[in-house]
């Protein structure tokens, strides 16, 4: 596939920091100290570093009570079944690990906290898969007790969607909402280091008009770390990814609106190139000849007899904009997401315009 010319988006910007509901006041924070990128110590690869040490403490005492399956083995819902029902000493590894990196996140959400786009915030809901395992909300509550507890003001709480579907969700909040009349969902698509994911969200306006009803009907999941592609290679898959769950969509009686919502690591520049952080995604998605947008529209050219409309934004931002319902209570608040490395996102909650209707 040849690398792609851009073309200006039809109802809004790429990468846009005016939202229909939200202002967004800084993502992608970048915080370094000589030994990297300070975010990466709150990251799964961190936190499963933190167990093969405390194990390999274990091993030199004596035995591991974990046992000998490497760490990177240890599945999320096998980690939870041993504090939930396994051996106390298992369970007490697994513990200590997890406080471990539970003071790592409190330690790196206060260096957060002190940048200027980050100040006085009141929330922050955590993602990314980690999140939705009790593991990763037993993590999230202890940093979040260790930051009120030295005056922080701020709470953390896990992300409200399951984390696999909210950078789904979340593609909703890009669209202005006149482009969902006479339609019920949209397709979606998160890009991550590891995974692609593409779904089909059905909106449920009637049921909640915030969105926050809307709910993942159709997914469709590619592990593109173990098939190593070519840049092209991986957008040629998921323009089929897309095609596919359009077709679906039709077959289920779905009425797709002509928008694509995509979710993408990096800065996300107005016309849709990514200016920096693309680096774990297959091959160079930082060239200013590539586009994604345009190359998905030209893949999609219309949905439901209607030309697509794509938009794109920072991961964690959409992963964010899920939880725009869901903070209403508070005015300034942002997103962490625990994932290949640490996504972050603030928003200050826009005042609500008067309906056109």
């Amino acid at each position: 596939m040849p690398e792609q010319t851009t073309a200006p988006p039809p109802i809004a910007q790429h990468g846009a920091s005016q939202l229909s509901s939200v202002t967004l006041d800084a993502y992608n924070a970048e915080l370094r100290d000589k030994d990297g990128f300070i975010g990466d110590r709150a990251s799964k690869r961190a936190f499963r570093a933190i167990l093969d040490e405390w194990r390999e403490r274990m091993r030199a005492a004596g035995e591991d009570p974990l046992g000998d399956a490497p760490t990177e083995e240890l599945t999320k819902r096998r980690l939870d079944k041993v504090l939930a029902e396994g051996d106390v000493e298992a369970a007490g590894l697994v513990q200590a690990a997890l406080e471990e990196f539970s003071q790592e996140l409190a330690a790196v959400t206060r260096r957060f906290l002190k940048l200027k786009g980050w100040r006085d915030t009141q929330r922050i809901a955590v993602g990314g898969g980690m999140s939705g395992s009790r593991i990763g909300k037993l993590a999230i509550g202890r940093a979040s007790v260790l930051l009120k507890a030295d005056g922080q003001g701020v709470e953390l709480r896990p992300i409200a969607h399951e984390p696999d579907e909210a950078g789904l969700i979340g593609a909703a909040h890009l669209a202005p909402s006149w482009i969902f009349a006479g339609h019920d969902s949209l397709l979606a698509v998160d890009i991550g280091g590891t995974n692609i994911r593409a779904g089909i969200v059905e909106l449920n306006l009637k049921k909640a008009k915030d969105l926050s009803a809307a709910r993942v009907i159709g997914l469709d999941l590619w592990r593109h770390r173990d098939d190593t592609p070519t840049r092209d290679e991986a957008v040629q898959r998921l323009a089929e990814m897309l095609r596919g769950l359009a077709a679906r969509a039709r077959s289920e009686k779905h009425r797709l609106a002509p928008f694509i919502g995509i979710g993408c690591p990096g800065i996300i520049e107005a016309d849709g190139s990514i200016d920096r952080g693309g680096q774990n995604l297959p091959g160079n998605w930082e060239s200013s000849r590539f586009n994604l947008p345009t190359a998905l529209r030209a893949a999609v050219p219309e949905l439901n007899g209607e030309p697509s409309v794509v938009l794109m934004h920072n991961d964690a931002v959409v992963q964010g904009l899920s939880q725009t319902p869901f903070m209403q209570d508070v005015e300034r608040w942002g997103v962490l997401t625990i994932g290949t490395g640490l996504g972050n996102a603030r928003f200050t909650n826009r005042a609500p315009t008067a309906s056109a209707d």
